[in-house]
């Protein structure tokens, strides 16, 4: 079953971690290998048919944990955990989600 946006959001930030930067391919690969995603749910796409469901929801994610603070995009398709990503991690959360995240002014502004 292919997890909600909100369901990735945790281990997301959790793959970078390492306070490495990382290609969204990289932590899209890793997650799905996570979710042990089969074959046919890596490969269901949206119904526009232009991205899968899975790539569109991590990126989802990334977007959601961007614009509380959690994340950088430094560059185009690289992703970097941040100070902030790096405190939410020391709080060992059981999960993150939108109620989480409203916390962060800038996410409320976003949402």
């Amino acid at each position: 079953m292919i997890p909600t946006y909100e369901k990735i959001m945790l281990p997301l930030l959790k793959f970078l971690g390492d306070s490495k930067e990382h290609t969204s391919r990289e932590a899209i690969d890793y997650l799905a290998k996570e979710f042990e995603l089969t074959e046919e749910e890596r490969k269901e796409f949206l119904r526009s048919g232009a991205q899968s469901v899975f790539d569109n929801r991590v990126r989802w994610a990334s977007t959601y944990l961007y614009k509380a603070g959690l994340i950088d995009k430094p560059r185009r398709g690289v992703w970097i955990i941040t100070e902030r990503g790096k405190e939410v991690l020391n709080e060992k959360p059981d999960n993150i989600t939108s109620q989480f995240l409203i916390r962060y002014e800038e996410f409320k502004k976003f949402y």
